[in-house]
């Protein structure tokens, strides 16, 4: 009993540090080596545009790739811890070190805490990423893109842009163009209910970003009385301000994945503030932001539950397996989010954190089921 105890502890702190060498350093080899295969693909097929545009050396790998690895990082980063753990564990139970490990006393419970600490580690390192780096680094690649990829040097903001300003008042912007800050037509249109009450519209409208100012030499107004009778009334030198950001004016989708997580918060503040009716698309962006890191421990716990019993067909079996239920996971997470962009039964967070509920389940399940 004496001899027990004192191979005991030693033994498990070495159990620990070999266990989180093996994931984490499976899994960097992983994303390492799939960078490297994808950024190779990558500019052999941008190569064309690179040199049309006279894009130098630096700023290709700089400016663009540099900010493209951290997004690639995080968005397989599920796939790769779940392929990490089944590929080493797997391995384990095949050589029997999984039997040695419970046979000498140690718990599967207990076993699986160097494997939680090496998933709160990638789970930080992916919060770290989604949070604060990849909105900027998206920031700086958009605006490579724009300058030297020929087939994105023009698009930067919508043909028709129809926004809520504030609750029942609408603004329809046309043609903005971002080098000469003015719209080709602008109107804003003011609703009680379903019925338009006024609207001012005006033709080459200029933008000030210092004042926020929307400027014209004419304009038109139109107003209309209970009986729907029409007013209409023409005026010189437009000045107004409208409680539209000239951010907004853009792709919203692209723009808020630009966007940190405390300008994000922001946002949908000032969003709310209006009655925009894409809240709900930008609350998905923002759940997103956290319940895709945090599956990190549920599908470390389904890796580990599968791949520790020892079957036939061998490591490729787990692997084939586990690749499945990885895929399933990110096919329902895509359409959950596709779908609480749009719906008004459910709550957008609720669906945006139903796979992951789910899924943990899963893993309760197989993780009972394992060999204790």
């Amino acid at each position: 009993m004496a001899d027990r105890k004192r191979i005991k502890f030693p033994g498990f702190k070495i159990l620990d540090g070999y266990i989180t060498r093996k994931f984490l350093g499976t899994y960097v080899f992983a994303i390492a080596l799939i960078i490297v295969i994808v950024v190779v693909f990558d500019a052999v097929e941008k190569m064309d545009d690179f040199i049309t545009t006279k894009a130098s050396l630096k700023a290709v790998a700089l400016d663009y790739y540099l900010n493209f690895i951290p997004y690639f990082i995080n968005q397989f980063s599920g796939l790769f811890t779940f392929i990490a753990v089944i590929f080493f564990t797997s391995k384990m139970a095949y050589q029997t070190e999984i039997i040695a490990i419970l046979s000498s006393g140690v718990s599967f419970r207990r076993l699986m805490w160097p494997y939680f600490l090496s998933a709160m580690l990638i789970t930080m390192l992916s919060l770290s990423l989604n949070l604060w780096v990849i909105p900027n680094a998206n920031a700086r690649r958009v605006e490579f893109e724009r300058q030297h990829l020929t087939k994105n040097a023009y698009i930067r903001y919508e043909r028709h842009i129809y926004r809520q300003v504030y609750p029942g008042t609408f603004a329809y912007i046309r043609s903005y163009n971002g080098t000469t800050e003015k719209a080709s037509y602008l109107a804003i249109e003011k609703y009680e209910g379903s019925r338009m009450v006024a609207s001012l519209e005006a033709s080459d409208v200029k933008f000030n970003p210092d004042t926020k100012h929307w400027t014209a030499a004419k304009y038109l107004t139109r107003s209309f009385d209970e009986n729907n009778v029409e007013k209409l009334e023409k005026k010189e030198k437009l000045d107004t301000m409208i409680n539209l950001d000239v951010l907004e004016l853009g792709k919203l989708e692209d723009i808020i994945q630009t966007m940190s997580i405390g300008q994000l918060n922001r946002f949908i503040v000032e969003q709310k503030a209006k009655g925009s009716d894409m809240v709900s698309m930008f609350e998905v962006e923002r759940q997103n932001r956290f319940a895709y890191p945090m599956a990190t421990f549920v599908l470390t716990v389904i890796g580990v539950s599968l791949s520790s019993r020892k079957v036939r067909g061998g490591t490729g079996l787990h692997i084939g397996v586990g690749i499945g239920l990885c895929f399933t996971y990110i096919l329902v997470c895509k359409f959950a989010a596709e779908f609480a962009k749009s719906s008004t039964f459910f709550s957008p967070i609720l669906l945006v954190w139903l796979p992951d509920i789910f899924y943990a389940f899963i893993a309760l399940y197989l993780y009972k089921k394992a060999p204790k």
